[in-house]
């Protein structure tokens, strides 16, 4: 995904955070609304930064500006109570193409109560951040951390459920 990352807003009492790097909409905007296009994949994103370039380029979108990450979700989701396997919608072809070079910035939680695209990241979106260990964009250092907050109730009173790990990474445009 392409995003319009933004530095922390004064409203976000977690003065460690830089910049937030969620995988929602809300905060860093996505280079587009993107849905309407009907380019995604089974996981409602991009299979490849080219996919993203033709979007742009066939509706007049500019990409100067934006930040180019790759995400990596987990198969399990949690509905407040219990982990559950789930997995992208097989209606949409998904051929993700891997970067060859990424860099690991952190773990993100988002909430997907319409079960498609990614709704609200609590660490951003409910200022979760404010209370809980995350690193300088906003995001979780490790999966565990991430597993662990959700699992003890850490998001309970934040965005509805139910809630997906993203492994966040970011990727040069070349």
């Amino acid at each position: 995904m392409a995003k319009r990352v933004i530095k922390r807003p004064d409203w976000l009492k977690a003065p460690h955070v830089i910049d937030i790097y969620s995988v929602s909409n809300c905060q860093s905007e996505n280079f587009a609304d993107y849905i309407p296009f009907w380019k995604h994949n089974g996981y409602w994103l991009f299979d490849s930064p080219e996919i993203i370039r033709n979007v742009a380029k066939d509706n007049a979108i500019q990409l100067e500006g934006t930040s180019l990450f790759y995400y990596e979700a987990y198969e399990e989701e949690f509905d407040g109570e219990r982990w559950i396997h789930w997995s992208g919608e097989p209606s949409f072809p998904t051929n993700v193409v891997v970067p060859s070079r990424k860099e690991l910035e952190g773990f993100d939680v988002v909430n997907f109560t319409a079960r498609t695209s990614p709704e609200c990241s609590g660490l951003s979106c409910s200022s979760l951040a404010r209370d809980l260990h995350i690193n300088a964009h906003c995001l979780f250092a490790s999966f565990n951390e991430a597993e662990t907050n959700l699992s003890n109730g850490a998001f309970n009173e934040s965005e509805p459920g139910p809630y997906r790990i993203f492994s966040v990474y970011s990727v040069d445009w070349s």
